[in-house]
């Protein structure tokens, strides 16, 4: 379990304890953990992978609206 959450259902065993999708995350991490790149990079990035995946066009605009607006929360 992570934070309380009960695991996803089809997550692999080998990651235990780990939602499904923080699979893709950890690579993310491990292989590029230690790179820097900007925020033009990314958003870069982002267009392209919707570009050739248009049916996670939704999910990545709320994503990129939600790290845009990440410090409006902050008072």
């Amino acid at each position: 379990m992570r934070g309380g959450a009960p695991l996803r259902r089809g997550a692999p065993s080998y990651y235990p304890g780990m939602y499904f999708t923080d699979r893709g995350i950890e690579e993310l991490a491990d292989r590029r953990g230690e790179e820097s790149v900007t925020l033009e990079w990314l958003a870069n990035q982002l267009r392209t992978f919707v570009d050739q995946n248009p049916e996670f066009e939704t999910p990545i605009e709320r994503f990129a609206t939600w790290l845009a607006r990440d410090d409006e929360d902050e008072e």
